[in-house]
Formats: C-alpha cells, structure tokens, sequence
C-alpha cells in the first residue's frame, strides 16, 4: 500500500519583462498566458505598450509540456485537475514573489494592473483575490472567473476597483452556457465587470490593448 508525502524545497522559475523597470515607470501590467503558451511568445503581444512608461511583467505556468507529441513545440499551464490545490498554491506563492521582485525596482505610486488572458483570467482571478497583493485594476481577456471563488471574500479584496471582461465576439470557447456562467459568478460575487467585445476570436486585441492603456484607474 503506497502512502502520498509532501516536501517543501527550494524552486527557480523565470518571468520575462517588456520595458525597463525603474523609477520612471507609471504602469506595472502583470499578464498571466493562456493554456499552451510560454511567456517570451506571449508577451510580444504588448508590444504595443512599450513606450517607457509602461512595464509589462509575464510569469510563466510553472509546468510544461511537449504540445504535440513527444517533441517540437513547448507550452505552458497554470495547473489541471491533477493535484489542483497544490498547482493553485505554487502559483499563487510564484506570482506573490514575481510581484515583489519587480514591484521593489519601481516607484511607490506606480499603477498595477492584473491581467489574465483565457487560462489564466482564472490564475489572475485567484492571485487578486486569495492574497494580499496590491494591484490597482483587474482585466480579465477570454477567460472568466473560476467558479470556485470564495466570492464574499472575494468580493472584499476587488469591490473597489474597476474590473473589466473582455472577449471576442467570434472566440470558439465562450460559449452561450459560459457567458451566463460568467454573469451568474458576478453577480454571487455583487460585482459589475465593465465589458468590452471586440470583432475576433480567441486572442488578444492590440486597438482595445492601447484602449486600455489609456483608461484612468477609476475607483468605483
């Protein structure tokens, strides 16, 4: 009869950076990648940000994978079903520490936005909602809250601060069920996500992007 052990040891992950981070900087985008990809792809994305004032921050999920086969191509995810509280709490304590290290190069006032686009709205939902982390706005892009939020608790730590859901009109995954599924988790967690739809699918929009970028953080 085989019994399941827990260790604790020391573990190196990588992030990648858009933007030199320093006292200069006005704006701190933490972005956490969908299923399947890897930061240094994922992050070009913003390119569209990188204008001095804007540093852009991309973690990695911290397991990999081959994506077809047994070669070739690498992604990343956040976590799966398999041992999923552990994945949660590893990523949860990663992000803590990736936003600690960049935060300590940047002035005190500099402006944080949490991002999460598809797989990871739902790694970007727990960090802003499950840790003390300090963050100014909460973007959540093709992706919803997961279902399995403590959502007064929740409710406390994003009630005054602007969050917004934004998706493709075309994206193959947000489905009708998915979409109600999103307004029933808003509305159980007493929140109104501004929600901005683009013409696209699944992935990102570099117009709505600069949109954004240029959005006062107004507090609600």
């Amino acid at each position: 009869m085989s019994t399941e052990h827990r260790l604790t040891f020391t573990f190196q992950a990588r992030y990648r950076t858009l933007g030199k981070p320093d006292k200069g900087i006005k704006h701190m985008w933490l972005v956490c990648h969908g299923h399947g990809h890897l930061a240094e792809y994922f992050i070009k994305q913003f390119a569209c940000l990188d204008d001095g004032r804007h540093l852009i921050v991309a973690p990695e999920g911290l397991s990999r994978y081959y994506l077809k086969g047994f070669t070739g191509r690498v992604g990343a995810t956040w976590m799966t079903k398999e041992d999923r509280l552990n994945d949660i709490n590893n990523y949860l304590a990663y992000l803590e520490a990736v936003h600690k290290e960049v935060k300590q190069q940047l002035s005190d006032d500099v402006k944080i936005t949490l991002f999460g686009f598809s797989q990871g709205a739902a790694t970007i939902s727990r960090f802003a909602t499950q840790t003390e982390v300090h963050f100014d706005r909460l973007i959540l892009w093709a992706g919803i809250f997961p279902p399995d939020l403590p959502a007064l608790e929740s409710t406390e730590r994003i009630k005054d601060k602007p969050v917004y859901w934004i998706y493709g009109k075309k994206d193959p995954y947000l489905s009708a069920h998915v979409m109600e599924e999103q307004g029933r988790i808003a509305e159980n967690m007493r929140i109104t996500p501004e929600v901005i739809s683009f013409e696209g699918e699944h992935e990102l929009n570099q117009e709505v992007l600069i949109k954004l970028s240029k959005e006062s953080y107004r507090q609600k």
